[in-house]
């Protein structure tokens, strides 16, 4: 390690922090300021990359879980070699840059995870983690290791703090992750005062009950840096890794650093003295040519342990073609084309709850799709996700396909993204549709990164029944659907439970949320074919019931909810049409043409019905529509006695078309 050109590359990279951040008058300079020794010694000397190749499969991967001292890692991806020009930094949260305020998933070569809320890193983190065990299990041989790379997360109070943070590292702790190393910024100021305002932990004692590894070091000393570093990753004894670097925030800018002014911006309004202080020249945005040069070497470097990797995994694909290929379809979510080939048919008596019929498609998409993996949240026996003799994720037996997640809910969805952020693997998590809250943070994340996690949630209505109100949602499915780019799938018999599967997997640039029922539900059989209510569910809307007659109304029902308003339409007579919508976001997706055809403009007379809140049906079926719904919280009783109740019933649907 050449100390002075790391000690020259870090104070350059204050430099760089304290420039872009009084350009645009916002961002965080304490973390970039405090960890630039650490950046140094990460980017310089222990991660294993390739800029070239940014999606190497066996790159460490490093997750700034401190998301808001962005310009830490827009700094040392520009000083590795990653596309991160000089501009880029010049341009940071400017409109469309890559450089954001928080780092951004897709958005920046080298950026593993959308990080701004704080935890989430962590967890993230950790489901790389399990992605990273599960892939050199399942796919390194006796002859070629193809995967053993580690993921690095630097964290600070902040994320610690949050229980979604505690939650994962409790997890991994108990998984024995000993792949994750997390670098805890340990500068005893959190964003409105000093740490001991709000915590006083002792932090090596926390970590080792959980069963992790724990070591204390200067942050600031390169050599302590990169000895602990590499002690963590040479260390494979079943524990994950924390390093508590023990810094000053705002280091480098005297009239903040160690206080909580130096969290924000406000270190830079001392940017000219804080240069000086630095040894840096007057330019601005300056890199020294000492620094290029330094940098440009390590490149070559890693990239030659890249090619070195490379010829191991070309004779490791010549040896495993099924295996190479089965990682290749991972990596590029290939499903096949077939699916709904492979899902067999349900007996033509079938009548079961929907969470029911998910156990079975889940189990049949498992042999079809090798790379999908799923767990519960302490639920599986009600879930019903449990993927059969496939064994489970353990520290044992990490080629398991069922992940015990614990009654942790937040951490499965932030550990869920991460390992969708990894991208080997295609999983899902499952729990009760009434604590989809507590997951609700990771949800709106990986709509807004584009992961295509599936989130399963069962016990979707008051139909729960005697649980009682806190167990019965009544806002919850709606409270999903207004999350951008998340598919709300609600189906209401067991066909359109394998559409809504089959769609799910078919999507690769989003989030679906499968909302799923306790009760048995009534089969469709009888109105339309399998195709027909697989298909629909892939349109959002289909016409389960077309009127016999000329159209006089029509009836919108989602899940549990359709047979009811079958029997409505019976009631009423020829003229009505049954809609059945599983997923309002799918149907808004369709041409002008195809919902004209579902739901005319010249039929007006409707309504909708729902076990849950009323107003965003509305929207299909305008302010002379009626909604059948329940706009106040349930009852305990059982279920159908509380569905009565609160009269979601055939006839509710008859009087307010009447």
């Amino acid at each position: 390690m050449n100390k002075d050109a790391l000690t020259k590359a870090a104070n350059e990279a204050r430099g760089l922090a304290i420039d872009a951040v009084h350009a645009c008058s916002s961002g965080h300079l304490g973390l970039p300021l405090g960890c630039a020794e650490i950046g140094a010694v990460l980017f310089s000397e222990s991660l294993n990359f390739n800029p070239a190749a940014p999606k190497w499969l066996n790159r460490d991967r490093f997750i700034l879980s401190a998301g808001h001292g962005s310009m830490f890692i827009y700094t040392w991806l520009h000083l590795a070699g990653y596309k991160v020009s000089l501009q880029d930094l010049k341009d940071f949260r400017k409109l469309h840059s890559v450089t954001p305020g928080h780092p951004e998933y897709a958005e920046t070569d080298g950026v593993e995870a959308t990080t701004g809320p704080l935890g989430q890193g962590i967890g993230n983190a950790v489901g790389y983690a399990l992605s990273g065990k599960r892939a050199a299990a399942r796919y390194n041989t006796t002859d070629h290791t193809i995967f053993d790379n580690h993921i690095i997360a630097l964290a600070g109070d902040g994320c610690l703090q949050e229980g979604v943070a505690q939650e994962a590292i409790a997890f991994a702790g108990h998984n024995a992750l000993d792949n994750l190393i997390l670098i805890y910024d340990s500068n005893d100021v959190t964003l409105d005062a000093m740490a001991d305002k709000t915590q006083g932990w002792d932090t090596e004692r926390y970590f080792q009950s959980l069963n992790w590894d724990t070591q204390t070091i200067d942050g600031h000393d390169l050599d302590t840096i990169l000895s602990a570093v590499q002690n963590a990753k040479d260390n494979n004894n079943g524990k994950p890794k924390i390093i508590i670097a023990k810094t000053e925030i705002g280091r480098g800018i005297p009239q903040v650093a160690g206080t909580a002014k130096a969290h924000g911006e406000s270190g830079a309004n001392f940017s000219d003295e804080a240069r000086q202080g630095l040894g840096l020249p007057t330019e601005h945005f300056f890199v020294s040519e000492e620094t290029k040069t330094h940098f440009t070497s390590q490149a070559i470097a890693k990239k030659e342990a890249f090619e070195s990797w490379q010829a191991t995994y070309d004779a490791w694909s010549t040896e495993n073609p099924d295996l190479a290929v089965e990682l290749e379809n991972n990596v590029a979510k290939v499903v096949p084309t077939d699916l709904s080939d492979q899902i067999p048919a349900f007996p033509e008596d079938y009548a079961n709850a929907t969470r029911a019929a998910g156990g079975d498609v889940i189990n049949h998409i498992a042999k079809a799709v090798p790379s999908m993996i799923t767990g519960s949240a302490d639920l599986f026996g009600s879930t019903k996700n449990y993927l059969k003799d496939e064994g489970d994720f353990s520290a044992e037996t990490p080629s398991g396909r069922n992940i015990w997640f614990g009654i942790r809910e937040h951490a499965m969805g932030a550990i869920c993204n991460g390992v969708a952020y990894d991208g080997l693997f295609r999983i899902s998590g499952a729990t009760f549709c009434v604590f989809a809250d507590y997951l609700r943070p990771s949800i709106r994340l990986a709509g807004l990164a584009h992961l295509p996690v599936t989130f399963i949630f069962t016990h979707d209505s008051v139909g729960v029944g005697e649980d009682g109100p806190t167990h019965q949602p009544v806002e919850t499915v709606s409270g999903l659907r207004v999350i951008p780019n998340l598919d709300v799938i609600r189906p209401a018999d067991q066909e359109e439970v394998a559409g809504a599967w089959i769609s799910a997997m078919e999507r690769t640039d989003g989030p679906s949320a499968l909302i799923f029922s306790r009760q048995k539900v009534v089969s469709l059989n009888n109105y339309a074919p399998l195709a027909i209510r697989r298909d629909g569910v892939a349109k959002g809307a289909y016409i389960l019931k077309k009127e016999e007659g000329d159209l006089e109304c029509i009836i919108l029902a989602t899940g549990s909810e359709v047979g009811h308003a079958l029997e409505a339409a019976k009631q009423i007579g020829a003229g009505a049409r049954v809609v059945s919508a599983p997923c309002l976001e799918r149907f808004d997706r369709q041409s002008d043409a195809y919902r004209q055809e579902i739901l005319p403009a010249s039929c007006s007379k409707r309504v909708a019905i729902e076990a849950g809140v009323t107003g965003l049906w509305y929207k299909y079926v305008g302010l002379e529509g009626k909604v059948v719904g329940i706009d106040r919280f349930g009852m305990s009783a059982p279920g159908d006695v509380v569905m009565t109740e609160l009269g979601i019933t055939p006839d509710s649907i008859v009087n307010a078309l009447a």
